[in-house]
């Protein structure tokens, strides 16, 4: 089969223009760059805290619709052992979107850190933070990896050309205008990212509705007529496992460097929470049309298709069931507007994954750690190349994997399970010291690791109850991954309280406080004192001779 041509062009002028508007943003930075109080790195990196509400609802949303989002709901809804009882990103973005903005949006933006990893620092030293730093920029790398995959993919079937291609070019456009603009090119690029994904899925949902090998998705629904119903069933032994997937895909973006570099970009903590509760209602919508696609590949007689027998569950390509339902169900050039909506979506979550890690490493490594006293103009080079090395990373990665699915829980389970715990620690618990969240990194760590993966065929040394063996490969049916998140917050709070209390009782000598918190005392005094002058403090980390 010849390459699809038409297809081809279309996704070319959208590169294009996506391109035009980073190069454009770029501008726009420079100017801000000229009339912000703050330094060109803290443009770069956060928008000079000036970023429009609009913009940022935009972006923000954009940022989480991804490749994996799109694909992985609608491959979840027509998976037959699974269904839309196990689909629930929507719900799920809903949740995390919605606790960032009471909880967190607030916090952060009074506070003007420049990352996520700013109030680490400040409590805790370089040595700790950088351990820290570890799974967030691996989470960050894993998200790249598995949105490049998820295009490749899609590109494959739509258009008929190699994924190493598909995967090079959108790889290299992203790198590009992220390293032109910084927040800027990403923010004003995912504008017109989430629009033309938003317009594009909902176009073709008709298409796809009314299609003659589909019955009515209604009809199908609790009574499947060529496969399992597509709404799908939880059985009693599985509610520990649909509970833990739930809760890792609903709180574990909270640790992500990419949600609060948003919050931290806009102009107020009022504008911050603002562009939170309203990315959840967003991104929600968006969610709708994979669910759809999904329904209505679950309701297919695919030998009606030129698909044919058997089915793309039987094939073993569920996970792409997305793209093989545009290019089979929908007439040609409705499906280039799926595959449109693909790229749309892989390139504004891409973007701001690479500027998520290089300012993860410009920050809280080479500006506080490595070269204390570098340039502004240093530093901006440094952003440059990070974005780069990322962005390779990423791409090399994604010609490994073939579940889209695979490398987003994997990244997600790393933040939930390591980050979070550490971050809610250091945000909302004063008493947390660095002894507790050395503990609560160990227990973290090695719980999750006697849990084992299945994606990485690590079998569990604990077997928790319902532990089965499916396929030659122990799966765990009990929340494990929840446990391992709760036992490391505990374990940081009960290790922090007994560690406080030792020093100030004098039954530890002062010498061995080595790592205690910087802020922490026993006083309420001087907490107060630390909390008020934490903004300054997280603000000269940034400033200092540049």
């Amino acid at each position: 089969m010849a390459a699809n041509i038409p297809g081809l062009i279309a996704v070319a002028v959208f590169y294009m223009i996506i391109l035009a508007t980073g190069i454009w943003a770029s501008r726009k930075s420079k100017q801000e760059e000229k009339k912000s109080t703050g330094t060109g790195t803290e443009v770069t990196l956060v928008a000079g805290r000036n970023l429009n509400t609009i913009v940022g609802i935009f972006t923000m949303t954009a940022t989480w619709v991804g490749g994996g989002y799109i694909l992985g709901t609608a491959a979840a809804v027509y998976n037959p052992t699974k269904g839309l009882v196990w689909g629930l990103m929507p719900v799920q973005y809903i949740v995390n979107f919605l606790v960032a903005g009471i909880f967190f949006a607030k916090h952060m933006r009074d506070k003007k850190y420049v990352t996520m990893m700013d109030p680490f620092q400040l409590k805790y030293g370089h040595t700790l933070t950088c351990a820290l730093l570890i799974p967030a920029l691996i989470a960050d790398v894993m998200w790249v990896a598995c949105i490049m995959a998820s295009l490749g993919g899609t590109m494959g079937i739509i258009l008929d050309i190699s994924s190493f291609y598909s995967i090079c070019i959108s790889a290299a456009v992203a790198i590009i205008y992220t390293l032109l603009g910084g927040m800027f090119s990403v923010a004003y690029t995912d504008v017109i990212q989430l629009v033309f994904i938003f317009l594009s899925l909902w176009m073709c949902v008709p298409f796809l509705m009314v299609n003659p090998a589909s019955t009515d998705i209604t009809l199908t629904a609790f009574n499947g007529t060529f496969q399992a119903p597509w709404v799908g069933t939880l059985e009693p032994e599985n509610l520990g496992l649909w509970l833990d997937d739930f809760l890792v895909l609903s709180l574990g973006g909270l640790a992500s460097q990419i949600l609060h570099q948003r919050i931290l970009s806009a102009a107020s903590s009022k504008d911050a929470q603002v562009i939170c509760f309203v990315a959840a209602g967003f991104s929600s919508i968006i969610g709708i049309p994979s669910i759809l696609v999904g329904a209505v590949a679950a309701s297919t007689d695919w030998n009606m298709t030129s698909y044919g027998s058997p089915s793309p569950y039987d094939r073993g390509e569920a996970g792409k069931i997305l793209p093989i339902a545009l290019q089979y169900l929908t007439p040609n050039l409705v499906s280039i507007l799926g595959i449109g909506a693909i790229a749309a979506a892989v390139m504004s979550s891409m973007d701001s994954c690479l500027l998520a890690s290089a300012s993860l490493f410009t920050k809280n490594i080479y500006k506080t750690i490595i070269r204390k006293q570098a340039s502004n103009r240093e530093l901006q080079w440094v952003i440059k190349i990070s974005v780069t090395v990322v962005g390779l990373v990423g791409m090399g990665l994604a010609f490994l994997g073939n579940n889209v699915l695979t490398f987003w829980v994997l990244g997600t389970d790393v933040m939930y399970t390591l980050v979070l715990p550490q971050l809610v620690c250091v945000l909302f618990f004063p008493v947390s010291n660095g002894y507790g969240a050395v503990g609560g990194y160990i227990l973290g760590v090695m719980m999750r690791l006697l849990s084992g993966e299945p994606l990485l065929h690590l079998p569990p040394a604990i077997h928790f109850p319902g532990c089965r063996l499916i396929s030659g490969v122990y799966v765990q049916h009990f929340p494990c991954r929840t446990l391992a998140m709760l036992i490391s917050l505990c374990s940081i709070l009960l290790i922090s309280y007994v560690t406080s209390l030792l020093f100030e009782k004098g039954l530890l000598p002062k010498s061995w406080n080595a790592v205690q918190s910087r802020i922490y005392n026993a006083t309420s005094g001087a907490e107060e004192k630390a909390d008020d002058t934490m903004p300054a403090a997280s603000d000269q980390l940034l400033d200092t001779t540049c």
